[in-house]
């Protein structure tokens, strides 16, 4: 409890004190050609970067409040724009209409390019392993993706599930994974989701399940205002990023 209340001050100093130098939209190309649309938020070239997918249905815009949570307290932020998905927070996924448009399919595991191409994109810009964040089927991916990535410093994956069906179970592929992870659940799926992870090692991941007075939210959007849980699970969150800020 002690370290709680010195950390906590600390977190939350950095939090309201560092400012984001600027925000650009970019493009870069995945493996098979289409263009991937993002949103590059920078602090200072020689950060480590943070890099952002979306869940089901939705565009980088998930992230354009949110973002702030990690630029703050000193990444670089990159929001993606995956195949599968479409439009939140008024922003449209370029990615997906462009896919759409060149008759490409646009399953969930059919962005697993797009988010490869994202994490190489912000490796080469800083030359540090990134955090890889994902929310609904993309927190599942980024789980399959980081796996065996040595561009992949730690994870952290917001109401991951076995979104796949048949085509790839993420349980079993989980077995042998070894990099750190944060990871979330509302009240209802944690059940689901403790098994689906414990091929994890307990030292590797850390869960954050809502108190028991609350319900939380599924995906990223459990870090919005109009979640009931947005400032337990902000600080738990802060402070994963924190150990992993400046990792070489």
């Amino acid at each position: 409890m002690k370290i709680y209340r010195i950390l906590l001050p600390l977190l939350f100093f950095a939090f309201l004190t560092n400012n984001i130098i600027g925000q650009e939209t970019i493009t870069f190309k995945a493996k098979d050609g289409l263009t991937v649309t993002a949103d590059l938020y920078m602090n200072n070239p020689d950060f480590r970067y943070a890099v952002l997918f979306h869940q089901a249905g939705y565009s980088r815009g998930e992230y354009k409040e949110t973002q702030n949570i990690f630029s703050k307290i000193g990444y670089n932020c990159l929001a993606v724009d995956l195949r599968s998905g479409k439009e939140v927070n008024f922003v449209q996924n370029e990615t997906a209409m462009l896919a759409e448009e060149k008759g490409l399919p646009t399953t969930y595991l059919d962005a697993e390019p797009d988010m490869i191409a994202a994490i190489d994109y912000a490796y080469e810009k800083s030359q540090k392993p990134v955090i890889i964040v994902g929310s609904s089927y993309s927190a599942s991916l980024v789980l399959k993706v980081a796996k065996n990535n040595p561009k992949v410093l730690a994870v952290v994956s917001f109401s991951p599930g076995e979104y796949f069906g048949s085509d790839f179970s993420v349980k079993n592929y989980l077995s042998g994974f070894d990099k750190p992870v944060f990871i979330t659940a509302t009240q209802r799926e944690f059940p689901s989701v403790l098994d689906m992870v414990s091929n994890i090692p307990s030292d590797k991941k850390t869960l954050f399940k809502p108190g028991k007075d609350k319900k939380g939210i599924h995906g990223s959007r459990i870090l919005w205002n109009t979640s009931d849980s947005y400032k337990d699970v902000r600080f738990d969150l802060l402070r994963f990023l924190t150990k992993y800020k400046n990792v070489e």
